[in-house]
């Protein structure tokens, strides 16, 4: 499979809802567009400090993870950030890596955001069974 990478929008969540109360004007709501690589293999978004810096979105302090060699590290993770892609939107955290690496997209945001990866063609896109909105499992016991 080839690198797939998707415009993103990213928001500074708090930002966002100083706005909506109307205690931060709209111009000011710290928001940037990068192109990120869909990473199947990745469980949450993960996001260079730098684009983190820019947004201005707090980091939490820091999380043990295995990177792609298999090997234990400790990088940042950042909260508050609102994900925008293909139209479909959510606010989650981020974990921090060094500024100028890749973003990339992980399976918490394609899962919640009902988003198919298509290696064939090389894309992502909204899941045409749910073309309106994502939907989503909800096993309820009663």
């Amino acid at each position: 499979m080839g690198r797939i990478m998707n415009r993103i929008k990213l928001t500074n969540n708090t930002d966002l809802d100083k706005s909506r109360e109307g205690s931060l004007s709209r111009e000011r709501v710290r928001s940037i567009e990068i192109d990120a690589l869909i990473d199947t293999g990745a469980v949450m978004l993960a996001l260079p400090e730098d684009v983190v810096v820019a947004l201005g979105v707090p980091q939490e302090g820091k999380r043990r993870v295995r990177d792609a060699r298999g090997k234990l590290v400790e990088v940042g993770w950042a909260s508050s950030i609102h994900f925008e892609i293909l139209g479909r939107g959510m606010t989650c955290d981020a974990f921090v890596l060094p500024a100028g690496a890749t973003p990339l997209i992980g399976q918490l945001q394609l899962e919640a955001l009902d988003l198919i990866v298509d290696p064939r063609a090389q894309e992502v896109r909204v899941n045409p069974a749910s073309p309106d909105m994502p939907i989503l499992d909800l096993k309820v016991c009663a």
